[in-house]
């Protein structure tokens, strides 16, 4: 059966000398950008101090970044960047790890909520997961711009051929992704502005982490198998470590929804 799309795309979007300006890059960049413009909005909704923007900004910035590409390393391709080691620090090419990066994200807003008094731990979770949740599209979509992630072979007519990998038709795991992320987050932009938040702290971060990591661990199905995890495998990699994920999303969920006053 004909496919709909023969993805055969550079990933290089600009190359001056020995530079290069990658699409995912680029798609990274301006999440962090949409993120702070989505945040500087609530912050000023919710009468906390603008400068704290900018702090909390570098906080994120090293969280995804670290804890994401530690993730990848340890958790998908050890051998790989053992054998490749200055691969490690090239995180412009992709490569970076979900599961990683929330780790990173949980690690550093608690050290950032301990020095802003004003902004609780489950405070900043619940209103950083909306950020998170729109930065998922974009990186996702960079990720089918990279080739990487890709589906399992489908003889669907949404199929399509990632020329840079193989010429099999395989479903396109990565768009799937980024359209759940999409969902998520306009699920949380609609509890946000329909409950109060504030008394129902852990809400936000507890529907994330359950709905979006329920999502994930489905699409894991029409994944190929990355990693240590094997092809033969009932559970792949991100389904194992999207488990314990949900497990924590139910808990917060439940605590937001049933204690209206902050801890």
């Amino acid at each position: 059966m004909d496919t709909i799309i023969i993805w055969d795309v550079d990933p290089e979007l600009l190359r001056v000398g020995g530079f290069a300006i990658r699409w995912y890059g680029l798609l990274y960049a301006t999440a962090f950008l949409a993120g702070t413009t989505i945040m500087s909005r609530i912050f000023a909704l919710e009468n906390k101090p603008a400068k704290s923007i900018d702090r909390l900004l570098i906080y994120m910035l090293v969280a995804v970044v670290v804890g994401a590409r530690l993730g990848e390393i340890l958790f998908y391709n050890l051998e790989y960047y053992l054998q490749n080691p200055f691969k490690i620090f090239r995180v412009w090419e992709g490569g970076l790890s979900s599961h990683g990066g929330f780790v990173g994200i949980f690690t550093a807003l608690y050290f950032y909520s301990k020095k802003t008094p004003d902004q609780p731990y489950l405070w900043i979770l619940d209103r950083i997961c909306i950020v998170v949740a729109f930065a998922g599209i974009l990186i996702r979509i960079g990720n089918f711009i990279n080739s990487e992630i890709i589906g399992i072979p489908t003889n669907g007519a949404w199929g399509v051929v990632f020329k840079n990998v193989d010429n099999i038709p395989r479903h396109p795991a990565q768009l799937y992704e980024s359209l759940m992320y999409l969902g998520v987050f306009l699920l949380l932009l609609a509890i946000y502005k329909l409950v109060d938040t504030t008394k129902k702290q852990g809400l936000l971060i507890g529907v994330f982490l359950t709905v979006g990591f329920s999502l994930r661990f489905l699409n894991e199905f029409v994944k190929e198998n990355p990693g240590f995890a094997k092809n033969e495998a009932i559970l792949n990699t991100g389904q194992l470590l999207s488990i314990p994920v949900i497990l924590i999303g139910l808990f917060l969920l439940w605590k937001g929804w049933n204690h209206d006053k902050p801890k």
